[in-house]
C-alpha cells in the first residue's frame, strides 16, 4: 500500500524534473495541500523525501525551495552508484540467503507485472525494491546504508529513464540476469551486470541527456 505523502512526492518529484516550478521557486504549502487533496503533514513528509533527494532546500522558517541540480552532478552521482552497486552485487553472491531470493524473485514478478501494464511507477516501486534488497544481501550494513542514500538521491533520475522508449522492457531483461547471477553465485557476472544495468552510458546517456534537457531546459545545459 503505498502512503499518501509517498504519493505526493512521486507527483511532486515529476513536476519539478518536467520544469513545472522554477528553480529556487518557493514552494506554497496551502496550494499544493489544495491541489493534491490532503493536509500538510504528507506534504511536508514528502517535502521531507525530495530535500533527501536534493530537489528542494530546506530552509527553516522560510520554506522548501526548488532546486534543479546541474546535470554533471548527476551523471558523478550515477558514476558513483554503478560502482556502489557491483559490490554489493558481488558481496550478495556469496551471501545472499534463501528468502532474500525468494523475495527478489517476487518483486521481478512484480516488475513483470508493471511492465506488462506499461506502469511505470508500479515497475519502479517494485525496481527499488529489488535494489535495496540487493543491498540488504551483501551483508554490509554501512555499505546498505551508504548505497540506499544516493539511490534515493537519483530516484528521479532513475524513474525518468524508465519512460525512455524500451527501457522498461531492457531493465526487467536486467533484472532477470541479475537474479540468476545471485543464484548461480556469480561474484563477477553479478557485479557486472549491475555497474551496466546502473550506469550512464552510451546509448542510455544520451536518452538521459535528451530527456533532462526537454524537462529542464537551460538548467541542463
Amino acid at each position: 500500500m503505498v502512503s499518501r505523502s509517498d504519493l505526493v512526492r512521486e507527483k511532486l518529484e515529476q513536476l519539478i524534473i518536467e520544469g513545472a516550478f522554477a528553480n529556487g521557486e518557493r514552494l506554497d504549502e496551502i496550494k499544493l495541500a489544495s491541489r493534491f487533496a490532503v493536509s500538510r503533514t504528507p506534504l511536508r513528509e514528502a517535502f521531507q523525501a525530495l530535500a533527501a533527494s536534493g530537489l528542494i532546500d530546506l530552509q527553516p522558517r522560510r520554506g522548501a525551495f526548488v532546486r534543479h541540480p546541474a546535470f554533471e552532478e548527476v551523471i558523478e552521482m550515477f558514476e558513483v552508484m554503478a560502482e556502489l552497486e557491483a559490490f554489493c552485487g558481488r558481496l550478495a553472491s556469496r551471501r545472499v540467503t534463501p528468502e532474500l531470493i525468494d523475495r527478489l524473485t517476487q518483486t521481478v514478478v512484480e516488475c513483470e507485472k508493471a511492465a506488462e501494464a506499461g506502469d511505470v511507477d508500479g515497475y519502479y516501486r517494485a525496481n527499488e525494491v529489488f535494489h535495496f534488497l540487493i543491498y540488504e544481501a551483501s551483508g554490509n550494513r554501512f555499505l546498505a546504508k551508504e548505497a540506499g542514500k544516493l539511490h534515493r538521491r537519483l530516484k528521479p533520475f532513475r524513474r525518468m529513464q524508465l519512460k525512455v522508449r524500451g527501457r522498461m522492457g531492457q531493465s526487467l531483461a536486467e533484472h532477470r540476469q541479475i537474479l540468476n547471477a545471485l543464484v548461480e553465485g556469480s561474484a563477477d557476472a553479478a557485479a557486472h551486470i549491475l555497474r551496466d544495468h546502473v550506469a550512464i552510458q552510451g546509448s542510455k546517456f544520451n536518452d538521459l541527456v535528451v530527456s533532462y534537457r526537454r524537462t529542464s531546459g537551460a538548467n541542463a545545459a
